[in-house]
This record gives C-alpha cells, sequence and structure tokens, in this order.
C-alpha cells in the first residue's frame, strides 16, 4: 500500500475522490481499516469501519467479479454493522452471506471467503435463540435459518487447509470447535499458534488471545 494511503487511512482521513483509482487500491485501503480497528477505541474503530465499508462498496462496485473485493465488502459491512441497531444489523448479515457467496461462485478457492462464509453461520448461532427468532421471524431474515455449525467447522477447515500459515483462519476454526465441544481440537489450532511466525497486522494480538483461551479450555 503506498504511503499516503496508509498516512490517510491511520488518520482516518477519506481517500480523495476516486476517479481514477483502482479496486485493488479501495479494498487494500479498506482491509487495512479493519486490522487497525479491530482492537482501537470505540469512537476510532466506528470511524475505521465506517470508512472500510465505504471503500469496500467503492472496490465491489468498480470490480463485481474481483472475489478480493467482495470478499473484503463483506467483512467491512459485517463490522460495520456491530455499531448498527438490530434490523439494520439483519439487513447488514444478509449482505455479508449474498457477498461472500458471490466471491466463492467466481473463487470457489477463495480461503477468505470460506472463512467469512463460517464465521457467518457461527455467529448467527451464537446469538442467542429469541434474537435469532426474532431475527428470522419479525425482522425477515429467513436465510439465518441457514446457520449451522457443521458449515461453520468445515468451511475454516477449508480456509485453514487453504492458508495453513494464516492465524486468524486457525483462530476462528478453534473458537468453532470450542463451542461444538472439541476442546482437544481447540486445543491443536491454539498451540499451533503459539508456535506460529506473526505475519500480519494483527498476529501478535491474535497470538496473546489464542493463548488465553488455551488457558481457558
Amino acid at each position: 500500500m503506498a504511503l499516503v494511503t496508509l498516512m490517510m487511512l491511520l488518520a482516518s482521513v477519506p481517500l480523495p475522490a476516486q476517479e481514477g483509482r483502482s479496486a485493488a487500491t479501495l479494498w487494500k485501503a479498506a482491509i487495512a481499516a479493519v486490522d487497525s480497528g479491530q482492537f482501537a477505541t470505540p469512537e476510532r474503530q466506528t470511524r475505521l469501519y465506517a470508512d472500510a465499508a465505504r471503500w469496500a462498496d467503492s472496490a465491489a462496485r468498480l470490480a463485481p467479479r474481483d472475489p478480493d473485493a467482495r470478499v473484503v465488502k463483506a467483512i467491512a459491512a459485517g463490522r460495520k454493522a456491530l455499531s448498527l441497531g438490530p434490523r439494520d444489523r439483519v439487513q447488514y448479515a444478509v449482505l455479508v452471506r449474498n457477498e461472500v457467496l458471490a466471491a466463492l461462485a467466481i473463487a470457489p478457492d477463495h480461503a477468505g471467503a470460506h472463512h467469512v462464509l463460517g464465521m457467518w453461520h457461527a455467529e448467527i448461532l451464537r446469538l442467542n435463540p429469541v434474537a435469532r427468532f426474532a431475527a428470522k421471524t419479525l425482522l425477515g431474515a429467513s436465510v439465518f435459518g441457514e446457520a449451522d455449525w457443521e458449515k461453520a467447522q468445515r468451511a475454516l477447515e477449508r480456509a485453514v487447509a487453504i492458508e495453513p500459515d494464516r492465524i486468524t483462519h486457525r483462530l476462528d476454526l478453534a473458537s468453532i470447535l470450542a463451542d461444538r465441544g472439541n476442546v482437544a481440537g481447540a486445543r491443536t489450532q491454539y498451540e499451533w499458534i503459539a508456535r506460529a511466525t506473526a505475519r500480519e497486522y494483527n498476529d501478535r494480538t491474535y497470538q496473546r488471545l489464542a493463548a488465553d483461551r488455551l488457558r481457558g479450555l
């Protein structure tokens, strides 16, 4: 990423007019904003996630056949939804599903798409039953009925198989295994993370999270 883009990102200043900007520039800025916002203060996180959603949406409109743009749009939309009310969150959850399925139709072996799809299943199943029922019946999110733990696990396992060295895939796979009562499987993933080489922006933080979760098993 160009230094000027990174500097604007870290200051959370909107990118200049997008004429002449490539979809790749926009989705890379969006995913960098997501990474920067993940462990930021609430105010800064909200601002970064809003920036990410705007840039990712522009990238997907510029390059609708680019699976990276579609996946980053799904990721950014999911993060932006954290600051919204229940009805808007449901709408964004449907958008996330649609974007990631579109990405997989273009690139069936896209590890990021499998990861997002797996977490889509898991996050819906982690809702309390009343909230999930309300989303399905009162807010019109019938697709919530598709959520399934087996599909969640398979999707994360596929992401790990495609990109075995990425800590983020294994961290979320471990959380799903733990949710399903597979303590041994979760422990294997957390122990792998402890030995792994940190390569990406949040990897050190992910390793600390994995260590904490391992102690809690």
